[in-house]
């Protein structure tokens, strides 16, 4: 390892190492660790209502943990039976022993955990990082995916906007240690402001409570001896997966994913461009749009009510479509079309240029009105 390179904490020094303060728990939440090949993690739970509502999983995005989801899946606790994990090296989840913080190496993760858990075909959820390990996830494994729920996910971008070049920047061996060499100084408030600066479309709408905890959980991060290594090297990831190409693309995954799949993009958002929304609504065969133009990077945090409304309606129209498809015999929609939400039919093939398939959003933009956004 050069000098330059963030330091790696080994796995069994860093268990070895007393986690300090106290993971924040929501009332109705529940944290556990589970103990899986390779790696543990710790996994944040809000039961359904009743028995035998459909399960859900949510991964969050980088630098962030489960806590992201509580409000959301406080929302949809009526509905589904939640789970929030907290991938490799963050939140309350040890580094993975293997060290692998790309991409694929937290999707492994996340199958490895629905595989023992045995909870699948679940509703899954992802944000940033997170939705793009989602979308690896749906790809490689459309077994343990019954929907597919993505908020600003990190797809790949030919021209990245320049308020996300610090983020990426962190990938670089040796930016992450000169940061915290610069950054030093900086107390857990002002840490707090930044980030909340750069992921929400409205920083105020923070409450002081939401805020005091954010700045308490950042005083238990920054203590953890693998904090900004996790943080470089799954910064590293993003990046890299970027670069990929052919099959182990991300776009080109998201292609291959089949489950019904709800879009959503702040309008905002200083990490993932807003202008990727019509791309990924083309790419993504089974998809509907909802844009949000004054959310920012987080919209389940911001906007969690219209998140859930427009995740409710995705189920629905879901079930809508297999309950009349089990009834006709044979299927009365073949070829290309639409279905009544306004999405391609899922017994619909696509070119491979798609430029006649405009598809427009079932989803409410903020305004109340259907989104105008169109995959053109």
């Amino acid at each position: 390892m050069s000098s330059t390179d963030s330091p790696r904490v080994p796995p069994a020094i860093a268990a070895a190492v007393p986690k300090p303060g106290t993971v924040k728990v929501a009332e109705g939440e529940r944290l556990r660790s589970v103990g899986l090949p390779g790696l543990t993690l710790s996994v944040r739970s809000r039961p359904g209502t009743r028995e035998g509502l459909p399960p859900a999983l949510y991964v969050h995005g980088l630098g962030g943990s489960s806590q992201n989801w509580s409000a959301l899946m406080a929302l949809l606790e009526d509905g589904l039976d939640g789970e929030a994990v907290d991938l490799p090296g963050f939140g309350d989840s040890p580094p993975p022993d293997d060290g692998d913080y790309s991409v694929t190496g937290h999707a492994r993760a996340v199958i490895r955990f629905l595989d023992a858990s045995g909870r699948g075909p679940v509703h899954l959820f992802g944000n940033s990082l997170g939705g793009a390990v989602a979308t690896r996830v749906a790809a490689v494994r459309p077994d343990l995916v019954r929907t597919l729920t993505l908020v600003s996910p990190a797809l790949p971008e030919i021209r990245v906007q320049r308020t996300a070049l610090p983020t990426g920047l962190l990938g670089v061996p040796g930016i992450a240690a000169l940061f915290t060499r610069l950054t030093k100084g900086w107390t857990p408030e002002q840490r707090v402001r930044g980030v909340t600066a750069l992921c929400y479309g409205d920083p105020g709408r923070v409450t002081p409570e939401g805020f005091q905890a954010a700045v308490e959980e950042m005083e238990r991060r920054l203590q953890l001896p693998y904090f900004w290594d996790a943080m470089a090297r799954s910064a590293r990831g993003v990046v890299n997966a970027y670069t990929l190409g052919g099959q182990h693309g991300l776009w080109r995954q998201a292609e291959r994913v089949l489950a019904p799949t709800l879009l959503i993009y702040g309008g905002r958002d200083l990490l993932v461009s807003y202008r990727m929304a019509a791309r990924a609504a083309r790419t993504f065969r089974d998809s509907r749009l909802l844009t949000l133009p004054d959310a920012g990077h987080v919209a389940m945090m911001e906007y969690p009510e219209r998140v859930a409304a427009a995740f409710r309606e995705l189920v629905a129209d879901t079930e809508a479509f297999n309950g009349q498809r089990d009834l006709e015999s044979p299927p009365a929609i073949t070829g290309r079309g639409t279905t009544s939400s306004g999405t391609k039919s899922r017994d619909s093939k696509r070119s491979d240029s798609k430029s006649s398939d405009s598809k427009s959003s079932n989803s409410k933009s903020s305004d109340g009105k259907r989104s105008d956004e169109q995959g053109s």
